[in-house]
């Protein structure tokens, strides 16, 4: 299941202190005093920690209400993801520099630290005086003299032992690689399991790096070569991807959803590992396509691009406001062969005759492991609770759709997750259940040159976020006998 889009991390940069904040202690502002980034990066934070949301869509929404420019909201944007990715390294760190401790700190407070410890260690572009002296800026004017002064004391202190703020050479390999590369250790854990030490470090050390920015070319409306030339005529970098004939990678050009292209039905926003999915599925024009759990649409949409508008794509969520945002897609994009509805997937047998479709894909709901990259607050909300309860609704939901693919027709299972419970364990299981499936022989012609991806399970190809700097995926063809 895709991750939506948050802001890009590398849309702007900003080395200096920015202008003055304007936050109360109340959470209100003064509206004498100019809204900064490490404002609005401090009043995500906190939302983040008190009300467990989701950090891209409140980032979205503070950026669109703050009115900073292309550079302060390039800097609110790395202080959010950046603090997030790094959180409990930042805690390590800063715990004993508190007397009473972290946790016994106003929120607030504690993401106040939080934010500027990470630049203080982290960013080497932002002059040590600027993130110390605007922090105490802040502190005065959400707290009182009390907090600013012990704000004050604290980064000055962690200034002076910087360089004394080291892990211990002496930690397991597992606790190592959680403090270093600031994951939980239940899950780092799990992937040593899984994988190996080195392969979890790699999974780890990639997570923090910022997300690429990718679009998939809109086939029946131009070429991938046109609109590379329409983007290069305009400034941007940008090359064709390796990974996806449509994919086009986007070096530099700020936010692609705000660009004529976009709005144009040209392009839509979608990560390299996803478009495989469309590919997998390989639908061909004329014929009859099921998405089981089609939200946002970019699935959905590729498919019916890669159908030359001919067919038909059916399109299943079980929100309906979110079917509503696939037929609107559709529509700007210019595709008239896709047909929503919105129901629970478990019940799509009842909604259609057996065997009716050509092409089934489940692009089932999961626990989104595969995009920590761009959703950092994952790795901290999630419980190996939730991976067990997720795997339930995905066996749930391959036994209730496969009956709706055709005899020679071609089921498809995909998650943007890592866990083997999730992925290659969930399929094997499935075949063992369903005899009447088998692993398709014939691979897509994108997958060819992923060969790590392609020898790491015997069933499916399991892409990691360190293979090809994009996002964590799992895509499996069955094929029903015929």
């Amino acid at each position: 299941m895709s991750a939506d889009k948050g802001p890009n991390r590398k849309q702007g940069k900003s080395s200096g202190a920015g202008s003055g904040g304007g936050s109360k202690p109340g959470g209100g502002r003064t509206k004498s005093v100019q809204t900064t980034a490490r404002d609005t990066a401090l009043q995500v934070l906190t939302a983040v920690e008190q009300e467990g949301a989701y950090s891209n869509l409140l980032l979205n929404g503070a950026l669109q209400k703050s009115g900073l420019s292309g550079a302060d909201a390039g800097l609110a944007t790395e202080l959010v993801y950046g603090t997030i990715s790094r959180m409990n390294t930042l805690d390590y760190f800063l715990e004993p520099f508190i007397a009473k401790g972290l946790a016994k700190l106003q929120p607030w407070v504690r993401n106040l630290l939080r934010l500027s410890f990470y630049q203080l260690y982290y960013l080497d572009r932002i002059p040590p005086h600027a993130a110390v002296n605007e922090a105490v800026n802040i502190a005065k004017r959400r707290g009182h003299q009390g907090i600013s002064g012990m704000v004050n004391g604290v980064l000055r202190n962690v200034l002076r032992r910087k360089e004394e703020l080291v892990l211990p050479e002496d930690l397991p390999p597992v606790k190592r690689i959680a403090l270093q590369h600031s994951h939980p250790e239940w899950l780092v854990a799990r992937w040593v399991k899984q994988y190996d030490e080195a392969t979890a470090e790699d999974i780890c050390r990639a997570n923090n790096e910022p997300p690429s920015v990718s679009v998939r070319v809109n086939r029946s409306r131009v070429s991938r070569e046109g609109l590379l030339n329409l983007m290069q005529k305009q400034g941007l970098e940008a090359v064709s991807s390796s990974m996806s004939p449509d994919g086009i990678l986007v070096e530099s050009g700020g936010n692609m959803a705000l660009t004529p292209w976009y709005k144009e039905g040209l392009l839509s926003i979608q990560d390299e590992s996803s478009m495989l999915v469309g590919e997998a599925v390989s639908p061909q024009p004329g014929m009859s396509v099921l998405d089981c759990c089609a939200a946002p649409g970019g699935k959905t949409c590729h498919m019916a691009e890669i159908m030359d508008g001919s067919g038909k794509v059916i399109a299943n969520d079980i929100h309906p406001h979110k079917a509503k945002l696939i037929q609107d897609h559709a529509i700007r994009l210019g595709l008239e062969n896709i047909q929503t509805l919105s129901g629970d997937a478990s019940k799509l047998a009842e909604e259609f005759e057996p065997e009716s479709f050509d092409r089934v894909l489940l692009d089932a709901p999961c626990s989104g492991l595969g995009v920590i990259r761009r959703k950092p607050d994952l790795k901290w909300a999630k419980t190996p609770g939730d991976i067990k309860e997720i795997s339930g609704v995905q066996r749930e939901l391959l036994d209730a759709v496969c009956g709706l693919v055709k005899p020679g027709g071609v089921l498809v299972y995909s998650t943007c997750t890592i866990e083997k419970a999730e992925n290659e364990d969930m399929v094997r299981s499935f075949l063992e259940r369903h005899p009447e499936f088998e692993p398709a022989e014939e691979q897509p012609e994108s997958w060819k040159h992923l060969r790590e991806a392609r020898s790491r399970e015997s069933v499916g190809l399991q892409i990691l976020p360190q293979d090809a700097h994009s996002d964590g995926f799992y895509i499996a063809r069955l094929v029903k006998k015929a």
